[in-house]
């Protein structure tokens, strides 16, 4: 979607040398936010001054890292000046061996904008120019087509940056209103010149951890919601259990001092309010998945933290190969593009989200088992008399709800730890992150549909909770959750196909429907 289509108007990310939030990124990404190149003189003063020490340099010196020379353990072969200008477009060309899925708009949008970001901070030598181009083919909506598989994160993001640095001259693929376009038509039809980059543009545009930050800022952004809407469900889930409040009690967790997994319980005491004392009735303790719940999502609650620090220093940074000092005139070699911190932050994610569909798996495993679920019926069937027989509920759905529990759990194997020695060990430690990220995003789309489906079992084990006892009514937040849940979907009572109600959870899961704990 164009963001000229949208009908409100849209708030503006400018780019400059100030910091930018996950929040920027995700927003660029969904199209709900509008760019802009910052004009202020002293920013563009700052983009120029390198750019000009870079030249200078060239002229004076005659050798400097990528410019006069060749690239990684090629830098020992010296580039005859005549040739200087041809190199930046070779980088861009050979690295063009990409495969495997091309990332989403979203993404695309996502990975331009973090390139933009580092190059705005004004330590890699690029022009103001081509700061330009890239604000003027988002606005436009021009994405490049980059396929998401071949970067092993270090020298950062080199093949799938390289579309965005072909796409920049004209050339290979764009995404236009949803439909392939030759870059040169696309570029020409908005009135958009090809560049031609100077030297060492190639390299900035490439040399950088660009694909694995846009990426860890959407996956940021779902892990935060996934923990709210997790927590929720599991309010919903106790209540249909007919569990125990008292689990979730202040003074309990206030001897174990973790932040996030007391915000988890305070969530759930605002749900389920507990008498003064337990109802003699109930069972002493319920199973783990009910009552250690917040220490399961508590724990992906207190990573997220030091996760956005990690990514948002990582999107504010300056991450190619040379940094470029204009002010004191040193050209400083270095190896930013590693993306350690991304990796580290994503294996991490992928873990904590995974145990979070393990913990809701379990919960719906109650929730089916007659012998469990205190009173309901098995597979949490709606129907009865003689049709009861031939009506199974939600047993295929748990089944389902397992498979992708299993396939998230399968993918929390650290890519990080799988560093491979390339480019004629020159890059003999890698980092990953571009991996980790990318397993990272499918984890949380498999726990996505697990979250789909307990929101149906959780909507149906409620309903038959209050039929069963009917002095049993959920507390007004849950009711409200209730009452949102049955807009979209109906209890089931025959047996019904249920991927489209999954489908339709889904897309509210990811445009985030539900407002929780505010």
């Amino acid at each position: 979607m164009h963001p000229a289509d949208l009908k409100n108007p849209l708030r503006t990310v400018t780019f400059d040398q100030g910091r930018l939030t996950i929040e920027d990124v995700v927003d660029i990404a969904t199209a709900s936010a509008q760019v802009a190149l910052s004009d202020a003189p002293a920013f563009r003063a700052a983009i120029t001054r390198g750019a000009d020490f870079l030249g200078r340099l060239l002229r004076e010196d005659g050798t400097i890292y990528g410019v006069t020379t060749g690239y990684g353990d090629s830098c020992t072969v010296n580039v005859p000046m005549e040739l200087v200008p041809d190199l930046p477009h070779h980088l861009y060309t050979y690295h063009g061996c990409g495969l495997g899925e091309l990332f989403s708009p979203a993404q695309t949008r996502a990975i331009m904008a973090v390139r933009l970001a580092s190059l705005s901070k004004g330590y890699s030598g690029v022009s103001v120019g081509l700061l330009e181009q890239i604000a003027r083919l988002l606005q436009a909506d021009l994405l490049p087509l980059i396929p998401s598989e071949g970067s092993v994160g270090a020298s950062g993001d080199l093949t799938p940056l390289s579309y965005l640095a072909a796409v920049l001259c004209g050339e290979r693929e764009v995404w236009r209103d949803g439909v392939k376009v030759p870059a040169a038509q696309a570029l020409a039809d908005a009135g958009i010149t090809p560049l031609r980059l100077r030297p060492k543009e190639g390299l900035a545009i490439m040399n950088g951890t660009a694909a694995m930050t846009a990426l860890a800022c959407l996956a940021y952004d779902r892990a935060e919601y996934l923990m709210r809407i997790a927590t929720r469900i599991t309010a919903l889930s106790s209540f249909a259990l007919d569990g125990n409040a008292h689990h979730f009690d202040a003074t309990l967790f206030s001897v174990k001092p973790h932040a996030g997994q007391q915000q988890v319980a305070a969530w759930l005491r605002t749900d389920l309010p507990a008498h003064d004392a337990p109802r003699n009735e109930k069972r002493l303790q319920d199973r783990y998945s009910i009552r250690c719940a917040p220490h399961v999502i508590g724990v992906l609650a207190d990573a997220l933290p030091w996760m956005r620090q990690s990514i948002e220093n990582e999107l504010n940074s300056a991450n190619d190969n040379p940094i470029i000092d204009a002010e004191n005139e040193r050209v400083l070699h270095g190896g930013h593009f590693y993306g350690g911190h991304i990796a580290f932050a994503m294996d991490s994610m992928k873990n904590a989200v995974a145990n979070v569909a393990d913990l809701l798996d379990r919960q719906m495993a109650l929730l089916v088992d007659s012998r469990y679920n205190h009173g309901l019926p098995a597979n949490l069937s709606g129907v009865e008399g003689p049709r009861a027989s031939i009506n199974h509920g939600l047993k295929a759905l748990q089944i389902s709800a397992s498979a992708w529990t299993a396939e998230a759990l399968k993918l929390t194997m650290p890519a990080s730890v799988f560093s491979r020695s390339t480019e004629c060990h020159n890059q003999d430690k890698v980092s990953m992150g571009t991996i980790a990220a990318r397993d990272c995003l499918r984890v949380l789309q498999l726990t996505e549909q697990v979250v789909a489906a307990l929101l149906i079992s959780v909507r149906q084990g409620v309903w038959l909770r209050c039929k069963v006892d009917p002095a049993a009514q959920p507390q007004q937040q849950l009711q409200a959750m209730m009452d949102a849940l049955a807009a979209d979907i109906a209890v089931v009572q025959e047996d019904r196909m249920l991927e489209p109600d999954l489908r339709l959870l889904l897309d509210r899961i990811r445009v985030k429907h539900w407002q929780l704990y505010e």
